[in-house]
């Protein structure tokens, strides 16, 4: 049997890596290869998606160990392999072990030199600083200087980590993805609360840009080797998780044009020698009328089939520009598209916005909408089961967090 040409290797079993494995099926009838700590849910009983389980997967050693094995197996089959990681911990372990792992996989990753301005805030607010980029008022706090810090601008402020790959890994008693606090107390508690943990690194306090989840945005985006940007695709958000430790994963996105925005971010990540995938989380602040972004996140996200079920497959752009060497010229996306990661039951319940639930539900009835998981070439009955239960969660979920935390 001939090789084939290549062979996605895909770090994480979740929602993030079945988006990815079943980008790569619908374009080319592969099956991807899945490394991760555990098995997920979303990625169980698949047939376009096979996952090792390796508990150490996020020791270093052990994980150029493990890829280094897995790419001798692969290789007899494939070409090439290509490299794709879902959270922010495999990517981190990715690019810091570039050198080890790169004469075995393709790494659509930046250089650790950008990664370190881009995944540290303090960091990469001083990148927004130099490119003219929009992002709210923010401080540093640390262990030093907690006890005499001082927070010039207006409550309500947001409180998070610095690091969050340390944070992750960090367990305490009320821990929470990022925190809002509403005077100088709440925020001295909430400090005092996370520095009580193993986590003594920095924390990021931010003002408060006001609004709710449907002023989100989400860029997706995907640039070559040749450091071009070839594709961008920007989400509204209509609804994230509610869960205190997932806050910020996006569970409804609508497509939005925006080529002012398009072009910043064009010029931003060619100016900076970007490579590979990249979501962008933004937030609309009605007090200046200006999109604040949060972070650049060095990897697809959660949401990241929104792209490929628009009709610009994230798979095709990076096989393109590394394994064919195709011509790209670049898309600024605009097709109008619906992604759901819950039930249209539950956004209808809790979408509030009269006017966005008219386009959703105009979305709805032209059937320009996806979701990630229910693909009819991986149907079967125990992930149809695991679905219907994951909605019922969801719906319990939002019973027990919507709005606790505001």
């Amino acid at each position: 049997m001939p090789k084939a040409d290549f062979v996605p290797v895909i770090l994480g079993s979740d929602h993030t890596a079945y988006g990815m494995a079943r980008s790569f099926h619908e374009q080319y009838g592969i099956k991807s290869k899945a490394v991760g700590v555990g098995q997920l849910t979303p990625t169980r009983d698949s047939k376009i998606i096979s996952v090792d389980v390796c508990e150490n997967l996020k020791q270093s050693d052990i994980f150029v160990e493990k890829l280094t094995d897995l790419a001798g197996e692969l290789k007899e089959k494939a070409e090439n392999l290509i490299l794709i990681a879902c959270n922010e911990n495999y990517s981190e372990l990715v690019v810091r072990n570039k050198e080890a792992l790169k004469n075995e996989y393709i790494i659509p990753f930046v250089d650790e030199k950008l990664m370190d301005q881009l995944i540290y805030k303090e960091n990469f607010y001083r990148l927004c600083e130099k490119h003219n980029l929009d992002y709210a008022k923010t401080i540093i706090c640390t262990v030093e200087n907690k006890d005499n810090l001082q927070i010039n601008f207006n409550f309500p402020v947001v409180i998070k980590p610095d690091d969050s790959v340390l944070y992750f890994n960090t367990s305490f008693r009320g821990k929470r993805k990022a925190y809002i606090a509403h005077n100088n107390q709440e925020a001295g508690e909430i400090i005092e609360r996370i520095y009580s943990s193993n986590y003594q690194h920095k924390l990021i306090i931010q003002e408060y840009v006001p609004g709710d989840d449907t002023n989100m945005r989400v860029l997706y985006g995907y640039v070559g080797l040749d450091k071009k940007v070839k594709l961008l695709c920007l989400g509204r958000i209509l609804l994230q998780d509610c869960t205190p430790l997932l806050i910020g994963n996006y569970l409804t996105v609508i497509n939005e044009y925006n080529e002012e925005l398009y072009l910043k971010y064009k010029a931003f990540l060619e100016e900076i020698g970007y490579h590979g995938y990249t979501n962008i989380d933004l937030k609309y602040d009605p007090r200046d009328g200006k999109l604040k972004v949060f972070e650049v996140n060095i990897r697809p996200g959660r949401s990241c089939y929104f792209v490929t079920g628009s009709g610009y497959n994230l798979a095709r752009y990076l096989v393109d520009d590394l394994i064919y060497n195709k011509p790209q010229p670049l898309v600024l996306a605009g097709n109008e598209h619906l992604w759901l990661g819950i039930s249209k039951r539950l956004l209808f319940k809790y979408l509030e916005d009269r006017s966005l639930k008219a386009y959703v539900d105009k979305l709805i009835r032209q059937k320009k909408y996806c979701r990630t998981l229910p693909y009819r070439k991986d149907r079967n009955l125990k992930r149809t089961v695991r679905d219907i239960l994951y909605n019922y969660e969801y719906y319990r979920r939002f019973l027990k967090y919507y709005k606790k935390y505001e």
